[in-house]
């Protein structure tokens, strides 16, 4: 009787705190550009990494030089004057989220606001996310429960936006974007 009891317990206790590896290729990262005033583009990173710890962790990378914008020009001059990755290659996402780890449940959906920090282009800052995690068996997918909007200001991204206006020869270009994503992270044996 005592034998299933701690057997029972342990898996338990196992996936409430396992290790989680990001699944590049079933994730998404997206940002929505805003040309002219009225024209909207999407692009996309490649390129993700991370990883949710055992004890919450989360460290989440994002490779500029990934961006795919469906015009090669474009993506050369995105990786170079907007987001200067010789300088500034990744963008890092960090939160500890042991807090959270705790309630979730297989098959149910939970909505969470979640404190992260942003490191892009030399700069950090603190954003709070409401996220939708549900966790089926062996996997976590997390999204956005709305677009989380970015301004070029805070991580010192406006002139690499100018510097895109003009190289274009575009009246305008927005300097906040709405940031979606969908990542999936698969649960990893111990």
């Amino acid at each position: 009787m005592l034998k299933p009891l701690l057997l029972c317990a342990s898996l338990l206790s196992s996936s409430a705190f396992a290790a989680w590896q990001l699944d590049n290729s079933n994730s998404d990262l997206s940002i929505t550009s805003i040309k002219k005033n009225s024209i909207a583009e999407n692009h996309h990173f490649t390129q993700l990494n991370g990883a949710l710890s055992d004890e919450g962790k989360l460290t989440f990378t994002i490779e500029l030089s990934s961006i795919e914008t469906l015009i090669p020009i474009r993506n050369q001059r995105m990786q170079s004057l907007l987001f200067d990755v010789a300088n500034f290659p990744q963008a890092q996402v960090s939160a500890d989220l042991s807090s959270y780890l705790k309630t979730l449940e297989t098959g149910v959906q939970i909505i969470k606001s979640v404190p992260v920090e942003l490191l892009m282009h030399g700069q950090r800052k603190a954003l709070k996310l409401d996220l939708i995690v549900n966790k089926q068996n062996s996997q976590l997918h997390v999204t956005p429960l709305r677009a989380v909007l970015v301004n070029a200001k805070d991580f010192n991204l406006a002139a690499g936006i100018e510097a895109l206006r003009k190289i274009a020869g575009l009246d305008s270009i927005a300097t906040a974007v709405p940031v979606t994503f969908s990542l999936v992270f698969n649960e990893q044996s111990k």
